[in-house]
């Protein structure tokens, strides 16, 4: 279990430093637009490779920062009947979709973006468009994200094991679900309470 957890703190490690590299790439996402729609409007010109360079850069944090999101365990869960279930249940239900839906779902995409990118390397693709880039570095992203979220789930499966087996604690510990619901029912709670005492 401890050459386990040593890979597992591996590829922790190499997904925050992507994680919070392509974190950038929204900054020049946002210039790049502003600077397209100024030159658009003050000079009456414009490029399609712009237009795809913001697409590249919008890919890039969607798809490399995807292993990021699942380490920080931020993905977006539908918790009405999992905040009923104990803290054991739900670590085991994190386990088997891992095994049973993430690894396989993203094993399937690899294996068919791989044989995709190669094509597009290979022929030099490029956008149909007048004035776009060329094609196959968007479609790499897409590959090379998927790998990221491979290496992250098979971490996510060795923590969640060493969690399971009482040998590490919780890297991801409970939060609390919906704060702003809560807060919006104690202000509601505190007003009636009032009303009722000024009753």
């Amino acid at each position: 279990m401890a050459a386990l957890l040593a890979v597992s703190r591996t590829i922790d490690a190499v997904t925050v430093f992507v994680g919070r590299a392509v974190a950038w790439l929204v900054l020049a996402a946002v210039l790049v637009s502003a600077g397209n729609a100024v030159i658009r409007k003050a000079f009456d010109m414009s490029s399609n490779a712009w237009l795809e360079l913001q697409w590249y850069l919008f890919g890039a944090v969607f798809m490399l920062a995807a292993a990021y999101t699942l380490q920080r365990n931020e993905h977006i869960r539908i918790d009405i009947v999992s905040g009923l279930l104990s803290k054991r249940t739900r670590d085991w239900i994190d386990l088997l979709g891992h095994l049973l839906i993430l690894l396989p779902f993203v094993s399937l995409m690899i294996w068919l973006l791989i044989p995709y990118v190669r094509l597009s390397v290979r022929i030099g693709e490029h956008s149909p468009n007048a004035g776009g880039l060329i094609l196959w570095p968007a479609k790499a992203l897409l590959l090379a994200g998927f790998i990221l979220l491979l290496l992250q789930a098979v971490s996510e499966i060795i923590k969640r094991v060493a969690v399971i087996a009482g040998a590490i604690p919780d890297p991801t510990p409970e939060q609390q679900a919906h704060p702003a619901v809560s807060e919006i029912e104690t202000t509601a709670a505190i007003g009636h309470a009032s009303d009722e005492r000024g009753r």
